[in-house]
């Protein structure tokens, strides 16, 4: 589905950043984006606050989120902007959108459709692993799962669409 380019043109421009003050204690959003033009975005699930992404957005999709509440990201592996859900039907609603201190990192809180996965491997979240720590040195860190199991089968549901995962 194509977002509705008349979405984008309903939110005006992001402020210029021109004093700390402003930046950290004004009402205007001027976000920083990196050297790339992204901004790192992380996604919790609204209702249970679990961490369900870390994504990056771009200004396109910073304003596409905002004008249409539903996420949307900018893929570095695949060089492209994303509406999250788009292939998968797994839509993030966005409930509440957050800017950090010094508006360098967005934090979207989110109900998602269908399984209330949002991890495009099948689990509920892209943080499925934890690090094993104090393990042994000299050796590479272990990984243990933290969910027991996969909310969708990946295939069933992405079927031929390419793995966004790149070595």
């Amino acid at each position: 589905m194509t977002p509705d380019k008349s979405a984008v043109e309903a939110v005006s421009d992001f402020a210029p950043r021109t004093t700390v003050e402003q930046v950290e204690e004004g009402l205007e959003l001027a976000p920083k984006f990196d050297a790339d033009g992204l901004i790192p975005c992380i996604t919790t699930d609204a209702d249970a606050g679990d961490v369900l992404m870390l994504g990056y957005m771009n200004d396109e999709a910073l304003q596409l989120t905002i004008a249409t509440g539903e996420a949307h990201y900018w893929s570095r592996s695949r060089q492209c902007l994303w509406r999250k859900g788009a292939n998968s039907g797994l839509v993030q609603t966005v409930v509440e959108l957050r800017i950090d201190d010094d508006q360098d990192a967005v934090w979207l809180r989110v109900q998602v459709a269908g399984s209330g996965a949002s991890c495009h491997v099948g689990y509920r979240s892209c943080f499925y692993r934890s690090v094993e720590l104090g393990g042994p040195s000299g050796e590479p860190a272990r990984l243990v799962f933290t969910e027991s199991g996969k909310s969708f089968d990946p295939k069933a549901v992405y079927g031929d669409v390419p793995n966004p995962t790149r070595l």
